[in-house]
């Protein structure tokens, strides 16, 4: 950790300068298709490399050795972005691209061992998102009231306004993930399809949607009792799920062209906004009991609130964002997961091993509830033209899952240098995650993480 500490320290103090965005980006990677600008297609590419020093749980392997810590680096997105306005009524919008590749895993189905073709190497690239949307009712057509219905693989999934967040505009290096409850069980990368309805009524959003969750199958273990049961997917022969997020924007308007949430705005937009949203899906997971199966359903609701202000006249901003989470996926349902983990469980390990397993993993989510907040203060700034700006931060998580004795809270610390704004920017951070060695007895480990983004 004193290693830790020293990195921070030099990267902190060896940028003098700041700025907030790009003069030169401008409407981005935009192709007219005619002259009015009215038919046109857009796209967006950005890349996200990690380097991390982090503690691993106890009773971690990596690559066939114990371990207690690691560093490395990782690509933990690289996507492309593509939508067209083919008229003002009709768009079509295609993501794809590779998510978390480390040096151990993150590769193309069925590579393994050593080689050209081994583990970790060549990627799949798949689809993020694929839809069609309709306006019925455009903006000023009637009044106050607008309407575009859509299909297809896509990302109104409702809940909160990080469930539906941008990747490009975090406050923090990431999303703190159980924004994402469903992510790659139910859903595909926290997309399922279906068809959304979304639109305004003045400072009223709205946006819902009727989908298809994905296939589980995960078996149930026995339990002699029903309060003993631990709930798991396993939805049979899926019903429709219903989502939807509902918010009252009281300063500024944001756009809703495309559902990605903005993580802040760095003082260009006045922003405060109050929202409220739930996913629904019926005998979605289930239990054993006595050798009987029972279903139950996964019910999602989310309250929260996001502040991005410009502050005083030198350009200097605050971003808060606080969100309320109840979940309730069955009886003492717990998932576990570590971002871009490269840690194994060690089968010669002799000590008590974490209950979240190995490498990185943590308690993610779970029925219960999890509140979650981050702030950070955007360095104000005099010059036109600052070389770079500084934007600390920091976020707080509680955890209280039904199925741990204990409830957890830990945090992240850090930083943004801003080069071009988000199109070009560097994130230092420092988070603790809780390590549960008893469902009643949890520690903090830490990682830190350097972030380098670009997107165009």
């Amino acid at each position: 950790m004193k290693r830790i500490s020293i990195i921070a320290g030099l990267l902190l103090c060896s940028w003098a300068g700041f700025s907030q965005g790009s003069n030169e980006y401008s409407s981005g990677l935009k192709f007219n298709l005619d002259s009015t600008g009215n038919k046109y297609m857009r796209a967006i590419i950005w890349d996200q490399i990690w380097f991390r020093s982090t503690e691993m749980n106890p009773g971690t392997m990596i690559n066939g050795e114990a371990a207690s810590n690691s560093t490395d680096i990782g690509n933990r997105r690289l996507r492309i972005l593509l939508y067209a306005q083919i008229s003002k009524r009709y768009m079509i919008l295609t993501h794809f691209g590779i998510n978390n590749q480390t040096f151990t895993n993150g590769g193309a189905a069925s590579t393994t061992g050593t080689g050209g073709y081994g583990a970790a190497k060549k990627p799949g690239m798949f689809f993020h998102d694929a839809w069609n949307e309709y306006a019925v009712v455009l903006p000023g057509e009637s009044g106050k009231f607008s309407l575009s219905i859509g299909g297809g693989l896509h990302y109104y999934m409702g809940l909160s306004r990080m469930t539906m967040s941008s990747t490009l505009n975090y406050l923090a290096a990431d999303a703190p993930i159980f924004n994402w409850p469903l992510i790659e069980n139910s859903d595909q990368f926290a997309r399922q399809m279906g068809i959304f309805a979304k639109g305004k009524y003045g400072k009223f959003e709205y946006r819902m949607s009727v989908n298809k969750p994905f296939a589980t199958n995960l078996a149930p273990v026995d339990s002699p009792t029903a309060d003993a049961a631990v709930a798991v997917d396993n939805s049979g022969n899926t019903k429709w799920s219903k989502a939807g997020y509902f918010e009252y924007q009281f300063l500024d308007v944001e756009s809703n062209l495309l559902p990605y949430k903005v993580g802040s705005y760095l003082g260009t937009k006045k922003v405060f906004n109050v929202g409220a949203g739930f996913y629904m899906a019926p005998d979605a997971t289930k239990t054993s009991v006595a050798g009987a199966l029972r279903k139950h359903d996964i019910k999602l609701f989310a309250g929260d609130v996001f502040l991005d202000m410009p502050v005083g006249t030198k350009k200097g901003a605050v971003t808060v964002y606080s969100v309320f989470y109840d979940y309730d996926f069955g009886p003492n349902y717990l998932r576990n997961l570590g971002i871009m983990n490269v840690g194994v469980a060690d089968a010669a390990f002799t000590g008590t091993p974490a209950l979240a397993g190995a490498g990185n993993a943590q308690p993610t989510m779970g029925s219960g509830t999890i509140w979650y907040t981050q702030a950070g203060f955007l360095i104000p700034d005099s010059h036109d033209k600052p070389k770079v700006r500084i934007q600390p931060f920091g976020a707080f998580t509680h955890k209280n899952f039904d199925a741990l004795d204990k409830a957890s809270s830990q945090f992240d610390i850090g930083s943004n240098f801003f080069i071009d704004g988000h199109h070009a920017k560097i994130t230092t951070q420092y988070s603790t995650r809780p390590v549960y060695t008893t469902p009643g007895s949890s520690s903090l480990k830490g990682e830190f993480l350097i972030q380098l983004q670009v997107y165009l």
